[in-house]
């Protein structure tokens, strides 16, 4: 298979090219692909060299998969084009994920939408949101769902290369001039991720809400989110309350979350970022069931957003399309 990766100099790009590697995805070919910029510049995977290549409009012939990571602006503009060429464009940002024709996956919980998708693109959901999903769907399976209310603690790396950069310059004593964020993240939490709208709400709130409902399949689920940054170089948590359709005891909890294909579920000690950086599957701990609502438990988990939040989310799609 010939693959395309765009945006292959950033933080995710690196990481989708090391998921391939480590995955031994069937890749007789890549193609990478940044701005004029990164152009130039060489990646190594597969026991290989690649030369970084600007993106244009023949840079997609041929192709098989394209993995996409390179922000909305630039998805929008060469997701069709790529499409147009043949291939099936797998891509990261938020540029089609509420798109009702472009099918938004996460493998373990409704990975049959991969399976033809009309406009030859299939979307990659918000970091948080994936890790979440995983979670939730084990109990949506076991007792069924009512509501759900989520804060997210999510890492620098949820920015990018700029994000790491900021914290290290901060914690080194110095303040970067291209930091994404609206004031010093090291010693410091931000409750600000992404624009917010008129009724106070930020941009990621309102990504996982949406983006919950689309991949569950359940349009009028009740999804409210608070999302955080905080000075951790890579791995989102999640403190999540679930209000299910059924009570559900702790046995049936851990039996649901044991089921669940790629989550690891933490009986005895709570999974912490560090902990799963570097890891492809969701953790889950600090289980409780409601001491005053039956129907309601409590949870704590933890991804790599740039693994399973990203890389390892598209390559899983990716492989299911190569593997037909």
């Amino acid at each position: 298979m010939r693959v395309a990766v765009l945006g292959a100099t950033g933080a995710v790009g690196r990481t989708m090219l090391r998921v391939l590697e480590e995955r031994r995805f069937p890749a007789d070919e890549l193609v990478l692909l940044a701005s004029e910029r990164s152009a130039g510049e060489t990646l190594r995977c597969q026991n290989r060299d690649w030369k970084v290549q600007a993106v244009d409009a023949g840079a997609f012939r041929d192709c098989d998969v394209a993995l996409f990571s390179a922000g909305a602006a630039r998805s929008r503009e060469w997701g069709p084009v790529a499409a147009e060429a043949g291939a099936v464009v797998i891509d990261n940002s938020s540029a089609w994920r509420m798109d009702p024709h472009v099918p938004l996956v996460v493998p373990e919980v409704n990975g049959r939408r991969a399976a033809d998708p009309p406009k030859g693109i299939i979307a990659n959901p918000n970091c948080a949101t994936i890790q979440l999903v995983v979670a939730l769907e084990a109990l949506r399976r076991a007792a069924g769902l009512k509501r759900v209310v989520a804060t997210t603690f999510q890492s620098v790396s949820g920015a990018g290369n700029k994000g790491i950069a900021a914290l290290d310059a901060e914690l080194g004593g110095s303040r970067s001039q291209e930091s994404p964020f609206i004031a010093p993240i090291a010693h410091n939490v931000l409750p600000y991720i992404g624009q917010r709208d008129r009724d106070g709400w930020n941009e990621e709130e309102e990504k996982i809400r949406l983006e919950t409902r689309k991949i569950l399949e359940l349009p009028d689920l009740p999804v409210a989110a608070t999302c955080v940054r905080v000075p951790v170089r890579v791995g989102h948590s999640i403190s999540a309350t679930v209000e299910t359709e059924r009570a559900m005891s702790l046995d049936s909890i851990n039996e649901a979350f044991r089921a669940m294909e790629n989550l690891v579920y933490c009986a005895e000690k709570d999974p912490l970022p560090i902990h799963a950086a570097g890891q492809d599957s969701v953790y889950v701990g600090h289980v409780r069931i409601d001491r005053d609502l039956p129907n309601t438990l409590h949870m704590w988990v933890v991804a790599d957003n740039l693994r399973k939040g990203a890389a390892t989310n598209a390559v899983q799609i990716a492989e299911a399309i190569a593997h037909g």
